[in-house]
């Protein structure tokens, strides 16, 4: 059994992995994943169930932030392990109870391929309900984040963003993130690697230098 784990933990994608590329039967038509990658930061993450109550407030969540995705060049892909009936029905009757329409495609892994692949299967949480897992590709198709949160406890969608943010900020402008960075905080800067880089950061008058190593700039 030890082993058995140990196999599926290594089967696992980590970050700095490229996505694993699948077909599948999704709410909005059937997709490639690296097709719908190509050139978009893709978010894909997992839920337990359709019509059930945390589920019902995350997709409700990512729904309602379209617009700051989009704006980020982020598209989003959602799954659980259920039927495109499912699905479909969910999604009518949330957008009946409440005008949230879950218009990004959401994946019917009914035969778990997906989910397996992806590591959201976690047999000491549940063999048949995925975890609520969280998937930040690159456009390159590279993931770059991955959360986990177990069936009872719903994600942080401001976190989400964040880490969205503080991703493409940090490609951009090849600069790391310090705790609980937001947009306008400062930025730290990579150490110096010679005596010559230390001298240069030492003269750098726009830097707020903590220690040779510790320097934070704004962007």
């Amino acid at each position: 059994m030890e082993n058995q784990t140990h196999e599926v933990i290594n089967m696992m994608p980590r970050i700095g992995d490229m996505a694993p590329d699948f077909n599948a039967v999704t709410t909005t038509g059937n997709l490639n994943f690296s097709e719908y990658n190509k050139g978009s930061w893709v978010i894909l993450f997992s839920h337990p169930a359709d019509f059930t109550p945390v589920c019902t407030t995350e997709l409700s969540g990512f729904a309602n932030d379209h617009a700051f995705f989009a704006n980020h060049n982020t598209k989003l892909m959602g799954l659980s392990i259920d039927s495109i009936h499912a699905h479909i029905a969910w999604v009518n009757a949330v957008q009946e109870k409440t005008g949230v329409l879950f218009d990004f495609p959401i994946i019917a892994d009914i035969d778990m391929k997906v989910a397996k692949l992806y590591g959201m299967l976690q047999p000491g949480e549940s063999e048949t309900a995925a975890v609520r897992a969280v998937f930040i590709i690159d456009p390159e198709g590279k993931i770059r984040l991955i959360m986990y949160y177990p069936l009872n406890v719903g994600r942080n969608m401001e976190e989400i963003k964040r880490t969205i943010l503080a991703l493409q900020t940090s490609d951009e402008h090849k600069v790391a993130m310090p705790l609980n960075w937001q947009p306008g905080d400062k930025v730290i800067v990579g150490a110096p690697k010679t005596i010559e880089g230390l001298a240069e950061r030492k003269a750098d008058k726009e830097l707020e230098i903590i220690d040779w190593y510790l320097a934070k700039k704004s962007l």
